[in-house]
């Protein structure tokens, strides 16, 4: 009897516990949604993640200088010097199927056109072959420069980039992340 007018006077409700117990329960089920909620969404892509991705690089003006899209995804590890720093800055935090486009100025890119790779060298030195502007040769150490101009004695030929002191514009797409 003594518990039972404990409980008329105010004093234990199993009713209010059930009550309480189920809010405990609600709260801690939001709270455990919205700290996840990225986990739901799949992995986000971080440094030493191995990726793939489609992408289209263009000029500032629109014209496509080079795109994988509809054949093999490019597969590269990120942070890892692979890429230009703008490209593999610019897919940190993409997820999975996510895509964005960004403009990578040309530090982060190809960098600024470098003056001491444009030589001129004499015509003789090509021998009998016939040099044309826009012709790609390569060097005995393998490396590739454009001919720039051809004139009567000489051949100029910038070793830089093509991309060299460009803005670029890749839209990318995230295909793969393998953590």
């Amino acid at each position: 009897m003594a518990a039972e007018a404990k409980r008329k006077e105010g004093g234990f409700k199993p009713a209010y516990a059930v009550a309480i117990a189920i809010t405990a329960i609600a709260i801690i089920g939001l709270v455990y949604m919205t700290t996840n909620s990225g986990a739901a969404s799949g992995p986000v892509v971080a440094v030493g993640d191995n990726i793939s991705v489609y992408y289209t690089g263009t000029y500032t003006n629109g014209t496509v200088f080079d795109s994988n899209a509809g054949k093999t995804p490019l597969n590269f590890t990120v942070g890892s010097g692979q890429l230009i720093k703008g490209f593999d800055d610019a897919v940190i935090g993409m997820k999975l199927n996510e895509t964005k486009t960004v403009t990578i100025p040309a530090n982060e890119a190809y960098g600024e056109v470098n003056q001491s790779l444009i030589v001129t060298v004499p015509k003789r030195d090509f021998g009998n072959q016939t040099v044309t502007v826009g012709m790609m040769i390569s060097t005995s150490r393998g490396a590739q420069g454009r001919v720039t101009a051809v004139n009567a004695t000489n051949v100029t030929v910038d070793f830089n980039s093509p991309l060299a002191g460009q803005t670029l514009v890749f839209k990318i797409t995230v295909v793969s992340i393998k953590k």
